[in-house]
C-alpha cells in the first residue's frame, strides 16, 4: 500500500482495550490503532523516539495488511 497516512498526536493507553493506541488518517479514514503488547504496558508514558518506532511499525504492517472496520489491532512480543 503506497498511500500516505497522517499519525495524530494523540498516544493514551485505554484501559478498556488494554493496550495503547493512537488515532491515523489513512485515505480519508479515522483508524484508531492498538497495540497489544506487554512490556509496552507497562509503560506510564511513551516517549517520541518509542511513538516514532510505532508509527513505522503500522507503515510495515499496513504493507501487509488491509485494515477494516475503522480499527487496526498490532500485536507485539
Amino acid at each position: 500500500m503506497n498511500q500516505a497516512i497522517l499519525f495524530n498526536d494523540d498516544l493514551t493507553f485505554d484501559v478498556q482495550q488494554d493496550a495503547w493506541c493512537f488515532t491515523a488518517i489513512l485515505s480519508g479514514e479515522l483508524f484508531t490503532i492498538y497495540f497489544h503488547s506487554m512490556q509496552l504496558k507497562q509503560l506510564q508514558q511513551i516517549d517520541s523516539c518509542t511513538k516514532l518506532d510505532l508509527e513505522e511499525i503500522v507503515e510495515l504492517w499496513l504493507e501487509k495488511n488491509e485494515p477494516e472496520g475503522g480499527v487496526i489491532r498490532i500485536n507485539m512480543r
